[in-house]
């Protein structure tokens, strides 16, 4: 069976313009050979189409187009998106290239992509100091909790199994060379893990000390003298 002429193909594959002939179509759907070139060419058409919202994306890395290279190199040619066929159904010579080109505009795509979005992500939390909170000797032992200071000036507190309470929980920092000095910087309400600001000015290397209290609703804003869970901050 004589086969379609290449460059032909090329034109059914990529132009929309150029509508298919009856005999074309009947060709197609008898011939296994060209029919493998011209679905092979479609793909090339879509990979270039999905690429065309993203010509604004920055200049992918030097590092990248090297994987390119060798990703295309003479020895292995992998078009993306391509079925295996059998030997008889190998595509031709001149397809190669182009089935090149799309593997490596596949693979630029992905990659900057990929670094658009590590860029776009938010930075990691830095943590500049932590706690470990453990229970008073009159607070059941499994009580317990974490806290890490982040560098944006707040203060993540993770706490386990305290005290039921008619109150609320109040955290503090406290000075330990000096008990009496204290801030309180919130309370938990009924959460285990809640995130409260350190207030502006607070040295933490001074006020090291942290302090979970068991509050009543007295309007005293005062600590009420029953920790809980107390732990040392460290950087």
């Amino acid at each position: 069976m004589q086969h379609l002429d290449p460059e032909r193909l090329v034109l059914l594959a990529l132009s929309e313009d150029d509508p298919m002939a009856p005999g074309e179509t009947g060709h197609l759907a008898q011939c296994a050979a060209c029919r493998y070139e011209f679905e092979s060419l479609r793909t090339v058409s879509d990979l270039g189409a999905e690429g065309e919202e993203l010509r604004d994306l920055p200049v992918p890395p030097g590092h990248l187009w090297e994987a390119i290279e060798a990703e295309i190199s003479p020895a292995v040619v992998r078009p993306p998106a391509v079925r295996a066929v059998r030997p008889a159904q190998r595509p031709r010579r001149w397809l190669a290239p182009v089935l090149a080109a799309a593997a490596a505009a596949a693979v630029a795509v992905a990659g900057t992509v990929t670094a658009v979005r590590l860029v776009d992500r938010a930075p990691a939390e830095r943590v500049t100091a932590r706690a470990t909170l453990t229970p008073l000797p009159t607070v059941p032992a499994s009580a317990s909790g974490t806290v890490r200071v982040l560098s944006d000036g707040q203060m993540r507190i993770d706490v386990r199994n305290l005290p039921l309470t008619r109150g609320f929980h109040e955290v503090w920092l406290i000075d330990p060379d000096d008990v009496t000095k204290m801030v309180a910087i919130g309370n938990l309400a009924d959460r285990s893990e809640v995130a409260l600001p350190v207030p502006p000015g607070i040295d933490l290397n001074r006020y090291r000390l942290v302090d979970v209290s068991d509050e009543p609703h007295d309007g005293d804003a005062a600590h009420s003298g029953r920790s809980l869970l107390r732990g040392t901050l460290t950087n």
